[in-house]
């Protein structure tokens, strides 16, 4: 019985380039004679799907709850960056949109972050915790000990960005 290898890579590089190069010809086609923009073909639009999927399940995205709005976000980002994309400089499309998604993660990694820290930061403030788990109690001073450390961990990478800067 012979057995078929799965193939090594979940994206054809070489016909997302084809189609990229297909896409900016026909978008420069339609500017040219004054139609609308075409859309971006369905091969690309799979592939930029793939991309962004397979990238969340890297064990750097993996275990975040925010992963559904993180590949929404590399998703768009991909797709607002596929006129951004020059065949004349580079022949690698995956790459090109590895790295956005990338950054969009990144970003959004960032911003979920910041509202962890002001959920934390305002709950301290307005003294619900100690009111509504009462002082003496333990699961109290446990949610303090996480609020704090979320707020320092927070307020110390703003004091070593500014310092940087």
């Amino acid at each position: 019985m012979i057995t078929k290898k799965k193939p090594k890579h979940y994206i054809n590089n070489k016909q997302l380039l084809e189609e990229m190069i297909k896409y900016k010809d026909s978008v420069k086609a339609a500017a040219e004679g004054g139609t609308t923009k075409p859309r971006i073909s369905r091969y690309i639009g799979e592939s930029l799907m793939m991309i962004n999927n397979k990238l969340s399940n890297k064990f750097n995205f993996i275990n975040y709850t925010y992963k559904d709005e993180m590949i929404a976000d590399g998703i768009e980002n991909c797709i607002a960056a596929v006129d951004n994309f020059d065949p004349a400089k580079s022949s690698n499309p995956f790459a090109y949109f590895t790295q956005i998604a990338w950054n969009a993660f990144v970003r959004r990694i960032q911003k979920e972050k910041k509202q962890t820290y002001i959920k934390h930061k305002n709950f301290e403030i307005s003294g619900i915790a100690s009111e509504l788990l009462g002082s003496d109690n333990a699961v109290s001073n446990k949610h303090n000990d996480y609020s704090s450390d979320v707020i320092k961990n927070y307020e110390d990478t703003l004091k070593k960005k500014k310092e940087t800067t």
